[in-house]
């Protein structure tokens, strides 16, 4: 029978110990000492194994021949011990084609090897999925932008015609109206998207937008849709019917676009002394689906009401009230600021609309103004499924003459433009000629016994309007501030405050009375009651009579109290050349 396989093991002077010391953490004590190889039969049943105790060699228990050559041996210093590689067992085994163990060496030199295998192939797995991950997100934007683009050129071709191309959008195209420093765009719009709408062609919002190019400034003015005017060809009306008689006709005139919107043009153009040099005819849907396209608005409601706004009129779609906000900011979905455009409070147990159709026409403007903020944000640039939306709102619901070069041309030039540079505008509560809150409007009675608007001055007379938009346009500071003057005769020429009155009016100046003053006198002289608020106009009086120093006269100022400059003629004045035209 053989003997059982021997296993030796090395101490640390490399002496062959009598006995292998345990293993670490083998328990030495009897109780728990493990029972030898094989099962535990019948034959084994109560035979205890004698506990293993490792006794550490010393070189007293040597034989004499290993003794005297430890001690030939040189004794190690503790670094130098603590810096020895610690020694590997060596088991000798009958057992064939056991593996070896490397040395020490040679397997640091194989993991730092595997190391480096492991750490390219991980740059490498890394490379890969940022490479993978680069071309997916290539691929979304991409699909991002062609869908867009998509969505702008249908848009483009709807608006603009199928002949314009989206590639106008790069072109800026300049404007005809660029030639004169200004371009005043007419904003209509209609119900013409909702079939079961009484009057749904009629124009019940009415805008002019007028653009600076050189001081990049601009204003809002909204022409009510009760005005009553003469539309060319049709006698007076309201001028909400004009786009809808244009059409019935087929209006056609050089030097305005065809049908309605060119009657529509006409017919302000005449009336407002401003021409008008493009249009767009919106859909009232278009409103609501810019707004619900770019996530809301914010607005500002300022009520005279304490209570604020409310319109009790049913909105058939949330078949709730029309309107009903408190003052303050509040954010409004698309059908809230269509319902707010609409509004102008004229149902029973309505309040805060103190001012009617004023009041509907202001809110229209400050809609337009935050529509122009939020589109203009980051939040809506940035968002593709915004911007797919703004296109499909304005290639469903708008009609205009301008071209997408045209388009772009106004974008490059008052991209940069704040609100606060655009003034709102009506026409009542208005300052003019050094007056606050002078109303160009009245109420009237139709022929036909319909509710009406007309100039405060009369029907059919705009020169108030014309002044105040003249204010409103010009470069000029004289024109800008049409201030109010007098004109009194006190020479021998008779005729002659009349006519100096045409000069002054000529030059922008508001010539609000002429006549002969209380006395004769032989020399000019002006009265100045402007407080110092038309400095331009002052100057140019003083240039045009030859006044060196204004006075002031009490009497004369308690006859004309609204007048900034009375102007009284000497016998010196002699009657001038008459204008031919206006500026």
């Amino acid at each position: 029978m053989d003997k059982p396989l021997q296993r030796t093991g090395h101490n640390i002077d490399g002496v062959v110990s009598p006995r292998r010391a345990p293993h670490r953490g083998q328990l030495t004590d009897a109780r728990f000492a493990r029972p030898p190889y094989g099962k535990l039969d019948g034959r084994l049943r109560g035979h205890v194994r004698k506990p293993i105790t490792a006794t550490r060699p010393t070189a007293a228990s040597l034989p004499t021949p290993q003794r005297a050559r430890l001690a030939t041996l040189p004794r190690p210093q503790p670094a130098e011990h603590a810096s020895l590689p610690k020694p590997q067992p060596s088991f000798t085994s009958t057992r064939p084609n056991l593996p070896t163990v490397a040395p020490v060496a040679t397997r640091a030199r194989h993991d730092k090897k595997t190391g480096r295998i492991r750490r390219l192939l991980a740059t490498i797995r890394t490379k890969k999925f940022a490479a993978r991950a680069g071309i997916v997100t290539g691929l979304v934007l991409l699909a991002c932008v062609g869908w867009i683009g998509w969505k702008a050129f249908h848009a483009t071709s709807k608006v603009f015609g199928s002949n314009s191309s989206l590639l106008g959008f790069l072109s800026p195209t300049p404007l005809k109206c660029e030639s004169s420093g200004r371009c005043n765009i007419l904003l209509a719009g209609n119900s013409a998207d909702d079939p079961g709408h009484d009057g749904a062609n009629l124009t019940d919002s009415i805008m002019v937008i007028s653009l600076d190019m050189k001081n990049k400034t601009a204003f809002m003015l909204s022409v009510p849709r009760d005005l009553y005017v003469n539309i060319p060809g049709n006698g007076y009306s309201k001028i909400n019917a004009t786009y809808p008689d244009g059409q019935a006709q087929g209006f056609s005139q050089t030097g305005y676009a065809k049908g309605g919107m060119g009657l529509l043009e006409k017919t302000v153009s005449e009336s407002f002394g401003i021409p008008i040099s493009n249009y767009a005819l919106v859909d009232y849907s278009a409103l609501k689906e810019a707004v619900n396209a770019v996530g809301g608005i914010s607005v500002n409601i300022q009520s005279d009401d304490p209570r604020g706004l409310y319109d009790p009129s049913i909105d058939y779609a949330t078949h709730g009230p029309l309107v009903k906000l408190t003052n303050g900011t509040h954010t409004i979905t698309g059908e809230q600021a269509l319902d707010l455009a609409r509004a102008r409070g004229d149902a029973y147990g309505s309040y805060g609309f103190s001012a009617s159709d004023f009041e509907r026409t202001q809110n229209q403007r400050l809609m337009v103004l935050a529509l122009k903020s939020k589109v203009a944000s980051s939040s809506t640039l940035a968002n593709p499924i915004k911007l797919g939306e703004l296109f499909d709102a304005i290639g469903n619901n708008i009609h205009t003459d301008l071209t997408a070069g045209n388009v772009r041309r106004l974008y490059d030039l008052f991209k940069g433009v704040p609100n606060a540079d655009i003034k709102s505008v009506g026409l009542n509560k208005v300052t003019l000629s050094g007056q606050q809150n002078v109303n160009l409007l009245a109420n009237y009675a139709t022929p036909t016994h319909e509710s009406a608007l007309i100039p405060s001055a009369g029907v059919g007379n705009y020169s108030q309007i014309q002044l105040y938009l003249k204010q409103l346009t010009s470069s000029n500071p004289v024109v800008r501030e049409a201030a109010n003057v007098v004109v009194l005769n006190g020479g021998n020429t008779t005729g002659l405050a009349s006519a100096e009155g045409q000069v002054l009016t000529a030059k922008g100046m508001d010539v609000s009375a002429t006549g002969d003053a209380p006395s004769a006198q032989a020399s000019n002289a002006i009265i100045d009651n402007s407080t110092g608020k038309a400095p331009a106009t002052l100057s140019a009086l003083k240039t045009l009579f030859g006044v060196s120093t204004a006075t002031t006269n009490a009497a004369l100022t308690a006859k004309y109290p609204h007048a900034q400059f009375i102007v009284v003629l000497g016998t010196s004045q002699q009657m001038p050349t008459l204008p031919t035209s206006s500026p």
